[in-house]
């Protein structure tokens, strides 16, 4: 069976968020918008690697951008993903404690 638009548009938003830069992005604009120049001193990487995450983001939907004279200011387009931080941080921490649970009875 295959999968419907929704179902295929949802998979291309959870795919945009699928690498710990864009996350630590995502999160950052969780407080308001920000420009480029603030969001890149917050991912290892160059502002050319950062500029390429956010574009994807922003393909995906889950950001907006706009131009602000010679920067571009950037908002979250979905913050109801921020709705599922919590519920997917419980999750880390019930996994991470189950390894060490295992580990510990090895």
């Amino acid at each position: 069976m295959e999968p419907c638009e929704t179902t295929r548009a949802r998979a291309e938003i959870f795919k945009a968020l699928g690498h710990p830069s864009r996350l630590t992005l995502v999160e950052a604009l969780a407080s308001g918008e920000r420009c480029v120049c603030e969001l890149v001193e917050l991912v290892p990487a160059s502002q050319a690697t950062v500029s390429r995450h956010l574009n994807v983001l922003v393909e995906a939907g889950v950001l907006r951008r706009r131009p602000e004279g010679v920067k571009m200011i950037y908002s979250l387009a979905l913050p109801c993903l921020l709705e599922m931080m919590p519920c997917v941080g419980r999750a880390v921490r019930e996994g991470a404690s189950s390894r060490r649970r295992r580990a510990a009875a090895k």
